[in-house]
């Protein structure tokens, strides 16, 4: 009985290097979070990639991710968010910026067709209490970080890597603040990807994470034009608009 044990995994694992496509194809499914609750900080990214282009997601919402859900975007869903990414097809930083903004609000629309209460959600925390479907930035900055991961796996953000979640303001009861986080291969620079300031579905606000930490604001000067609203997507990576951006020097971290 041993020895077929042994031959069977011989044989799969033989499978396996012949056909490393039918990694995903088993894969497991992500594994639920056996504790809700809310928490303080981000969670781990929680997902799995099939080998027919599906993926299969934690997401979290409700505030501080008490309410946790596992959705699976099809390959048709993860083919929509490559054909909105590929509208920024330039290397420059502000193509890749704009990029990366896109893949991260499709991702959230996806999210929204398999949990609806999702377009409850009205940016930012004002009158949203009790509201089913509110985000805060521990929710934005968990969901965020775990689409980030998985554009990264599918090769959707050339040029970025992605890094942990920062805080800024930990000890404030009413200012803390959470957000997703990338690094820009071509620098070495940091850049906050923060979804919190706006309604699920919508673009994400960029800027370097110095800035971040040092409490700027994605909708005004300098970094207003690193964070246009416009019509149809394909405005996003207009030529015209390409500019050298605002990288305000590296400050040691969160104060």
């Amino acid at each position: 009985m041993i020895h077929r044990h042994a031959a069977f995994f011989i044989c799969l694992l033989a499978l396996l290097i012949a056909h490393p496509e039918l990694v995903g194809a088993i894969a497991p499914r992500p594994i639920p979070d056996r504790t809700q609750g809310s928490v303080s900080s981000p969670l781990t990214p929680n997902y799995v990639i099939g080998a027919d282009g599906s993926v299969t997601l934690r997401i979290c919402f409700n505030w501080s991710c008490s309410s946790r859900q596992v959705i699976t975007f099809s390959p048709e869903d993860m083919a929509l968010v490559k054909e909105q990414t590929a509208l920024c097809p330039g290397n420059e930083l502000y193509g890749r910026l704009q990029r990366l903004r896109i893949g991260i609000w499709q991702m959230e629309v996806l999210a929204r067709k398999y949990q609806p209460a999702l377009a409850n959600d009205r940016g930012i925390n004002d009158a949203e209490y009790g509201i089913e479907g509110r985000t805060d930035c521990v929710d934005n900055a968990t969901n965020t970080t775990t689409f980030l991961h998985i554009l990264h796996d599918v090769q959707e953000i050339p040029g970025w890597s992605v890094s942990p979640p920062q805080i800024r303001n930990r000890l404030s009861l009413t200012q803390v603040h959470w957000t997703a986080v990338v690094i820009d291969a071509s620098s070495g620079n940091t850049w906050s990807v923060d979804s919190w300031y706006r309604p699920n579905g919508h673009l994400p606000m960029v800027m370097p994470l110095p800035d971040w930490f040092h409490e700027k604001l994605g909708w005004e000067p300098p970094f207003d034009r690193l964070n246009p609203t416009p019509h149809f997507s394909y405005e996003l990576c207009d030529t015209q608009q390409r500019q050298s951006l605002p990288v305000t020097g590296q400050s040691p971290g969160p104060e």
